[in-house]
């Protein structure tokens, strides 16, 4: 991939376009998890060093084109100036001249937070009058918001036609990190794949067939494998046409790829918290049972292959992790991912929050920002936010 990116540019008296991922929680008017704030940290710093003024956009939550004040950013311009112990301002809107003439005004070192881009419906459907509109508060793009990439908006591939555009440092980081594992991963390379639904997953699966060693399969999209097989699966979920797992095993089968499923799992009559439980094997599971999580057999076997592994990529859990005890499979397979000796890499909100939650996250080579734009780079498909820089004039 063909793109520059901010380490080799002049950015002095210029006013730096960055569109950065501010998508975070909020609760009464505070930020709640401020991750995807500091991954933006160095971005910015390097941008002040070198001499920019900076005008950062996002969007935050799912506006619809309205300006719906609880989707506001300036809770988070204002966490952002606490972060870096400098004053940050707050743009009232995102496009319009009184916005033009704050971004004019900056010197350099000095940082302005565009309103929400989504309050505009023309940021979704990438119309060229609003990517206009954007460029004329920069003399210079940089994209840093990798979880947007897999986008086409006027934010992150608009405002390309009209400005030089660069790869902020989290961008990069994502895209050499997941390049790596896609072009030369180390063997046994091994993918763990969960959540709930295999659909979800189809294009992941069969970019993967052929170049990893282990497929380890968990979650809810255990159960359409197993069904597939003609194994009684209670109530678990499954709302898949079974085509798609035969479909999936049966080219697999072709390649050296081997598809591992659950072979026993933790089930209980209903998705509550210390539901009643038991552990079954895959053939014996109940009709009134749901399976909430892998087994402990699943888990040895698994963490048996992940100890032989010297590459893995994982997504999506192994069971519904937020309710106890359903977050023990997810748990011990994550220190198993956390103990192997491999490069490891873990994308998805969900895989993300189980690493969190259980202290791990620090010993994962790398935990991308990005769950949707690294499942579409993975799968092989070209991300738009991506494709816009490698492009630009």
């Amino acid at each position: 991939m063909d793109f520059q990116t901010i380490e080799n540019y002049d950015f002095t008296g210029k006013r730096a376009l960055v569109r950065v991922d501010f998508n975070v929680p909020l609760k009464d008017g505070v930020v709640g998890d401020d991750t995807r704030v500091r991954a933006a940290l160095p971005t910015i710093k390097m941008l002040l060093d070198k001499g920019a003024s900076i005008v950062l956009m996002s969007h935050l939550g799912r506006p619809k084109g309205e300006r719906k004040m609880e989707y506001s950013l300036a809770p988070v311009a204002a966490h952002l100036g606490k972060l870096l112990g400098r004053e940050v301002k707050m743009a009232p809107d995102c496009v319009g001249e009184e916005v033009e003439a704050m971004a004019k005004g900056l010197k350099p070192g000095e940082i302005l937070v565009l309103e929400n881009v989504r309050f505009y419906g023309e940021e979704t459907k990438n119309v060229a009058e609003f990517s206009q509109k954007l460029a004329k508060l920069g003399d210079v793009y940089v994209n840093d918001a990798f979880g947007s990439a897999h986008r086409a908006h006027s934010s992150t591939t608009g405002v390309t036609e009209y400005l030089p555009s660069l790869a902020g440092l989290l961008m990069e980081k994502e895209l050499n990190e997941l390049g790596k594992l896609m072009e030369n991963p180390g063997h046994p390379f091994v993918v763990l794949l969960g959540g709930a639904k295999v659909s979800d997953k189809i294009g992941v699966m069969e970019n993967l067939i052929g170049k990893a060693d282990y497929i380890l399969v968990g979650g809810g999209m255990a159960f359409p494998f197993l069904k597939s097989h003609g194994l009684e699966i209670g109530t678990s979920l499954c709302d898949e046409d079974l085509e798609v797992p035969k479909r999936i095993e049966e080219k697999a089968a072709g390649t050296s790829t081997k598809l591992m499923l659950p072979v026993d799992v933790v089930a209980a009559t209903e998705f509550a918290e210390n539901a009643p439980h038991d552990v079954y094997d895959v053939e014996h599971i109940p009709a009134d049972r749901m399976g909430l999580d892998i087994g402990p057999k699943t888990v040895a076997a698994y963490k048996e292959v992940l100890a032989t592994a010297k590459t893995i990529f994982w997504n999506g859990p192994m069971g519904v992790f937020e309710k106890k005890p359903f977050d023990k499979g997810t748990r011990e397979i994550a220190q198993a991912v956390a103990d192997a000796e491999a490069r490891s890499v873990v994308g998805g909100g969900d895989s993300v929050a189980a690493l969190n939650q259980a202290g791990l996250a620090d010993k994962i080579t790398h935990v991308s920002t990005g769950g949707g734009a690294s499942m579409e780079f993975v799968e092989g498909k070209q991300l738009p936010g991506v494709v816009g820089l490698c492009q630009a004039k």
